[in-house]
């Protein structure tokens, strides 16, 4: 079975997303056949405030159930194909929700948190992240909670986190890792890409990069054609395997740039300075682009099947590696 533009029937999954939640976005993943998200449910807030989060999240599943559902096993997104909604797998991008309790990650792990980031930007208590000038890699407690998501089946994440920390990470972990949303720094170097030695890890474990089509990852920015693109996703399948490869868009669709301050400074600082959102490329601003996606990526020499992979078959696989019985 394809669709009608040529893939392989495989599911559409987005490995990151904050969007401003709404109908109008929920209707758009399924006009996009996005299956399956990875959702932001905390930046810099504590366990409470996370917990207030997911009762939002409730409120949103109960008044839109025709549309989407919690996410929490990778048969879910099986079952959003089925039902023509979309699976919303809850994941947080900073260790903060933790309050530094180790036993938090199991009872948020049964709220249902099945992605967790060691570090945004900024040294935590689990490891280092990328804006700081010395990488000390993983804490003490950053590899007792590497443990203790592998035993749970929490994915680990080390999207904004150092070189010496990812590979670390890498190391530790019993199961397959993630990089859910960047770009090779080989293509646009700047600090939130990841280098080569964190894509053949990746490729050595088993782990995954989701390309990321936020502004600042793309070389060029919101300029960024979807041919340059699908040409960087071609030559990084070329040195790390199609299989290890998915879209993780890093889309925050109709939030203010309030919310940006809020992901750039969060608590930590009395000195933040102000932000604003750039302009996403024209070829991916919301959910119903993914079909630009196909076809781009289609341009750029992948068959059917491959553009399927990319577009979700892989993740489908990563988180049945991810989000099962401890081990």
């Amino acid at each position: 079975m394809t669709r009608a533009d040529g893939t392989a029937a495989q599911p559409r999954i987005d490995g990151l997303q904050y969007a401003r939640w709404s109908e109008k976005v929920f209707r758009q993943m399924r006009a996009g056949r996005v299956d399956a998200v990875h959702a932001t449910i905390c930046y810099h807030e504590s366990f409470r405030e996370t917990v207030e989060t997911i009762v939002a999240w409730n409120r949103l599943f109960a008044s839109h159930a025709d549309l989407v559902f919690h996410g929490v096993a990778a048969a879910d997104v099986d079952h959003a194909r089925a039902q023509g909604r979309t699976a919303i797998f809850f994941g947080a991008q900073n260790p903060s929700c933790l309050d530094g309790d180790i036993g938090l990650i199991e009872v948020l792990h049964r709220l249902g948190l099945r992605f967790l980031q060691l570090t945004y930007n900024n040294q935590s208590l689990l490891g280092t992240g990328h804006a700081e000038a010395e990488d000390a890699g993983l804490t003490r407690m950053g590899r007792e909670a590497v443990a203790e998501m592998n035993r749970l089946g929490v994915a680990i994440d080390m999207s904004h986190a150092g070189e010496r920390t990812t590979l670390e990470a890498i190391a530790a972990s019993t199961r397959p890792v993630t990089v859910s949303h960047a770009n090779p720094a080989s293509w646009h170097d700047v600090s939130r890409n990841v280098s080569d030695r964190v894509l053949d890890a990746l490729r050595d474990s088993g782990g995954m990069l989701g390309f990321s089509l936020y502004p600042l990852h793309l070389k060029g920015g919101g300029a960024c054609t979807l041919e340059a693109f699908c040409t960087m996703v071609a030559r990084t399948a070329e040195r790390i395997g199609v299989a290890r490869l998915g879209i993780g868009s890093d889309l925050c669709q109709d939030q203010p740039d309030s919310v940006v301050e809020w992901m750039r400074n969060g608590r930590w600082t009395k000195r933040g300075a102000p932000a604003a959102f750039p302009d996403q490329p024209e070829w991916f601003r919301d959910n119903r682009d993914f079909d630009k996606l196909a076809a781009g990526l289609t341009a750029a020499g992948f068959d059917g099947e491959e553009v399927g992979m990319i577009l979700g078959g892989n993740w489908r696989r990563f988180f049945a590696d991810s989000f099962g019985p401890g081990r």
